[in-house]
């Protein structure tokens, strides 16, 4: 069967970028289930013969108008469809969506009608909201990585940059690769507006990766591997600090004056 794919190499390396990084979020133990999703902006690599294919779905409803999206193309993980299966089989598992010109719809245009996750009107809020600002991020990625997670279930971590000061401070790299750090959004009712509002206010107060209370993180970046890396990296500096702790003992960390001298050397951000 012909794919969407086949002879549009752009196209074909970014949707194998995803299934690559699904297969990651599955071996780490962050995508229970059906749990987590992906949404990738992929306008840039949608040619005119990919513009002139018919819809294979009815038009459907974002429940909100988006209108900076309109006759954007997205690749999209399929609701209730597994990462695990994403890795091996993207076409089956996702598929890739048009904006229809009044920004407040969509069809599905291949290669099989899979419909999308149910979070789709967050993610494409906050793609919106992304294009809207000028922002070169086309990717957004939400997972649920077991120590960031466990670090919500303590009211002082949700306090604003209490957990980015211990993330960056359990080791270099983590100030380096994450030089923004990570936003807090307290608890709220998964795939709701106000999760998605909440979520472009933390972006907005300049994070590129906001934790959800008790749930999960949502990423953004350039591409889906380098949104998938800030997460990598965070939670690897969560990990530290807890194999300290369950060792007996409070992480030094680094202090203010090195991270202070990482970020003047490098020329990071914050």
């Amino acid at each position: 069967m012909e794919s969407v794919l086949d002879n549009h190499e752009e196209l074909k390396q970014v949707v194998e970028n995803v299934a690559e990084v699904a297969g990651y979020l599955w071996q780490k133990g962050w995508a229970e289930r059906n749990g987590g999703n992906i949404t990738v902006n992929i306008t840039e690599q949608v040619d005119e013969s990919v513009r002139q294919l018919p819809a294979i779905s009815p038009v459907y409803s974002i429940g909100t108008t988006l209108p900076h999206l309109k006759g954007c193309y997205f690749y999209c993980k399929g609701t209730n469809m597994r990462m695990r299966d994403l890795a091996r089989w993207p076409m089956d598992n996702g598929s890739v969506i048009r904006i229809l010109d009044d920004c407040a719809t969509y069809v599905i245009i291949a290669d099989k009608p899979v419909k999308p996750t149910s979070e789709l009107p967050s993610h494409l809020a906050v793609h919106n909201y992304l294009l809207a600002k000028g922002s070169p991020y086309r990717a957004s990625l939400h997972t649920h990585p077991i120590e960031l997670v466990a670090l919500t279930h303590s009211k002082k971590f949700l306090e604003e940059d209490v957990a980015t000061k211990v993330l960056w401070s359990m080791i270099p790299e983590t100030k380096a690769f994450c030089p923004r750090g990570l936003g807090m959004v307290p608890y709220m009712l998964p795939s709701s507006v106000e999760l998605a509002d909440a979520t472009i206010k933390a972006i907005d107060d300049d994070y590129d990766v906001v934790m959800w209370e008790k749930h999960g993180v949502f990423a953004v970046d350039t591409n889906i591997m380098s949104a998938f890396d800030q997460v990598d990296v965070l939670n690897k500096a969560a990990l530290i600090y807890i194999a300290a702790k369950n060792m007996g003992f409070e992480p030094e960390g680094m202090s203010d004056a090195q991270m202070k001298e990482l970020s003047d050397v490098f020329g990071l951000p914050k």
